[in-house]
């Protein structure tokens, strides 16, 4: 629940917002600035929402002092009819918008405040980004990854649509990242979604927003991720896993630049930067009608390549050391270090999974490891689960009873079966060291009778 500060000296004005607020937020009210500057050095509100012309102090300057006292709060200004232009003046100041006096109704009240909650949480997670340990590089200098960066830094100066693609692991979103950083939209939001890991009408409202009533259970009026990355860049993960209506309404909106909310009939713009991203080979999928043909090519204007870990050899034991000393920060365990064995292991490894199994086996090492060196055996992958008496053979072995060689089936299921269990269940990790995407998995799980 947000908390909300309400200004105003008329008290039916302060009313009508608390009732119109309440069964959201926690809502406090104050008649005049000096009352609302009181409860500001007492407590920390999210949005504020005052009047401009009040007896005494001014709503102007109260946004002033409001913002001095609390630089992250979000403020909405009441005008009447006649003073527009001092509203105008309260956003150049640091207002989020402004709410035209008699306001038509409690609906258009509360999606303005919904709004300005959303910028302020939107603002509030790239601070704690920011906040965190500087992610590892895109690369340590491997020569097969300069042409990647070199790639990215070209067409990050420009509008143009990327395409990400790689296998699973390969540090797709890193680079998106990294290509929002050095645009010239790098101030403001980096918004993705995994296209994988929703339900078709979920992915849909997460994606374009919705409007009040549209199905059941949509209470309110909400935005979606594309209207919140606005001015942004938009990060579209797993796009492969895009089911074919939903193919159709993205490539609208790649189009048109222009979209509807569920339910909806008010044209949105969507003012965004694309990235896209894939372990999938879309251009196979064009051809056998999975993927549109015409969405391919809106999507893959600028395509990138993330080489996998196994073909950058140089930038293994850099990225390992790096990612150890994240990793046993978190822990607790700083000082942990790799010996020499397990980083000739380490550049010798092949690394199916890439960076996220390499950042995997890393942290169960730290979590094993008995002293403050990492030793190779640290590295060995944790004992999947055995039934009694299997313990000379591997039970998810590529081979059938009486030694014959098993089927494609056979050995997806035990691949499946192996995953599943070297991640205590966890179906979206299965699914990346897997390197298909989740509902492919889960299809895979119900063929199986798993």
């Amino acid at each position: 629940m947000a908390q909300v500060l309400v200004v105003d000296d008329e008290e039916g004005i302060r009313e009508f917002i608390a009732e119109a607020l309440e069964h959201q937020h926690q809502v406090a009210s104050a008649a005049d600035a000096q009352q609302a500057l009181a409860a500001l050095s007492a407590k920390t509100f999210d949005l504020m929402l005052t009047d401009l012309k009040m007896p005494g102090t001014s709503g102007l300057e109260l946004l002033r002092r409001a913002k001095e006292l609390q630089p992250d709060l979000e403020v909405i200004v009441l005008t009447a009819h006649g003073t527009v232009n001092t509203a105008v003046e309260a956003m150049k100041r640091g207002a989020f918008d402004f709410l035209q006096k008699p306001v038509s109704g409690p609906d258009e009240l509360r999606l303005l405040c919904e709004r300005a909650l959303e910028r302020r949480n939107l603002l509030a997670e790239r601070e704690s980004r920011d906040r965190l340990p500087e992610a590892p590089p895109l690369s340590y200098g491997d020569a097969t990854m300069q042409r990647v960066v070199v790639a990215l830094k070209k067409v990050a100066r420009t509008e143009a649509t990327v395409l990400l693609f790689g296998e699973s692991g390969t540090g797709k979103e890193v680079a998106a990242r990294a290509l929002h950083a050095l645009s010239d939209r790098a101030g403001g939001p980096f918004v993705a979604i995994n296209c994988a890991a929703l339900s078709d009408n979920l992915l849909e409202s997460e994606l374009f927003g919705h409007e009040k009533g549209a199905f059941t259970g949509a209470t309110a009026a909400r935005r979606g991720r594309i209207e919140l990355a606005a001015q942004g860049t938009f990060f579209l993960d797993e796009v492969g896993e895009l089911k074919p209506e939903l193919q159709a309404k993205l490539l609208r909106v790649l189009q048109e630049r222009s979209f509807e909310r569920v339910g909806g009939s008010r044209t949105v713009q969507a003012d965004v930067r694309w990235v896209a991203a894939t372990n999938r080979d879309l251009a196979a999928m064009v051809k056998t009608g999975q993927f549109r043909e015409d969405l391919y090519h809106r999507l893959a204007v600028f395509p990138i390549e993330l080489p996998p870990l196994r073909e950058r050899r140089d930038d293994i034991l850099p990225l390992a050391r790096t990612l150890l000393g994240r990793i046993a920060a978190n822990l607790g365990r700083r000082g942990l270090t790799l010996s020499d064995e397990a980083e000739r292991a380490i550049v010798g490894g092949e690394w199916s999974g890439n960076v996220r199994e390499l950042q995997n086996a890393l942290e169960r090492a730290a979590i094993v490891c008995e002293g403050t060196q990492i030793g190779p055996g640290d590295l060995d992958p944790v004992p999947v689960w055995r039934s009694k008496g299997s313990a000379e053979r591997n039970p998810l072995a590529p081979e059938a009873p009486g030694g014959a060689v098993a089927s494609l089936e056979a050995i997806e299921r035990r691949a499946i079966e192996q995953a599943l269990a070297s991640v205590d269940g966890n179906r979206r990790k299965a699914a990346e060291l897997l390197g298909i995407g989740v509902r492919t998995l889960y299809d895979k799980l119900k063929r199986y009778g798993l």
